[in-house]
């Protein structure tokens, strides 16, 4: 036999030589629950490991991560007030999100990539991603300028990039516009261009206490059968200005991450969600899988597929340990 595959597969160096894909932390997006107060932190029940934090914690915890090499983060804001049905606590006033943003711009100027997310359902009292008509549908119309005062907000307190994950039509080109006539034409915008009505975002509705009052999301996320249709909806974001992609969740859905790769020039991140994390940890606390390995082998197969960015509970704990190679 003289063609053997596996010559290259002898070593571990030799592996790491012919190795086709990596993982770097600058790749890695840490998200973070924002709360109110000071000196507080609140463990996750659903997502161990996982806290909301008030901004002086949340500041404490960036700092450790960016000394592991974590330099990306994205802020959720989780209120425990205020909430109405248009979610004007998220843009009004000096919003918690905002508050984060600027702490962590004073700390860390640009050393640290601030990414924010732009939805109202953690703000709004019914728990959908917009306003509502009367028949109780979400208005996607009325919605864009809620979320383009929302964008507003962070670019002004100093985020280096927004992230509207509401899956409203033209909101790209909505808040390009509104950032732009604001003066903050550099603020990039990471569209959650295709994100699916998913079962795997349920540890996460706990975390920013976000789960919609009645009905379900399916009328404006993206339906799990359509490839196709999520890849136009990404393609609909870059022609409305959109600066990055994402697919939402990953591992689901890594045959549209390639997809859209092959479609875009654009960065393309995918978010590695909570239900995809709580796996692997009840997983691995069952003493079923090798957490190392499994994380490993995820983030891996998200790289691999295309995206350039992702977002993952994973990053601190695979940095600290060690399990990225």
């Amino acid at each position: 036999m003289r063609i053997r595959p596996r010559r290259l597969r002898r070593t571990p160096a030799l592996r790491e030589a012919c190795a086709e894909v990596r993982l770097a932390p600058e790749q890695l997006v840490q998200p973070h629950f924002v709360l109110p107060g000071q000196r507080t932190t609140q463990p996750i029940q659903a997502m161990p490991g996982v806290e909301r934090q008030t901004v002086d914690r949340l500041v404490e915890q960036v700092k450790r991560d960016r000394d592991l090499g974590l330099t990306s983060v994205l802020l959720f804001g989780v209120p425990d007030a205020g909430k109405d049905p248009r979610g004007r606590s998220a843009f009004e006033g000096t919003p918690l999100v905002a508050q984060a943003v600027t702490a962590l711009r004073e700390a860390f100027g640009d050393e640290v990539v601030v990414m924010t997310d732009v939805c109202l359902c953690a703000y709004t009292d019914h728990g959908h991603c917009g306003a509502l008509t009367p028949a109780g549908e979400v208005d996607n119309d009325a919605t864009l300028p809620l979320l383009a005062e929302m964008a507003v907000a962070h670019a002004r307190a100093g985020a280096h990039v927004v992230a509207p994950s509401d899956m409203m039509d033209g909101r790209v080109g909505a808040l390009r516009d509104a950032l732009d006539a604001a003066g903050f034409s550099g603020t990039a915008l990471l569209s959650y261009a295709a994100k699916f009505a998913s079962a795997y975002y349920g540890p996460f509705r706990e975390a920013a206490h976000s789960a919609p009052g009645q009905g379900d999301r399916r009328g404006y996320q993206a339906d799990a059968r359509n490839a196709r249709d999520a890849v136009r909806d990404a393609l609909l974001d870059e022609a409305e200005g959109a600066d990055m992609l994402m697919v939402k969740p990953a591992l689901a859905y890594l045959d549209v991450v390639a997809a859209l790769r092959r479609e875009s020039r654009l960065p393309v991140a995918c978010y590695n969600v909570s239900g995809e994390y709580s796996m692997v940890k009840a997983a691995a606390a069952a003493g079923l899988v090798d957490e190392a390995a499994i994380v490993r082998e995820n983030l891996l197969a998200m790289r691999r597929a295309g995206a350039d960015l992702v977002i993952t509970y994973h990053g601190r704990e695979a940095l600290q340990k060690g399990w990225l190679r």
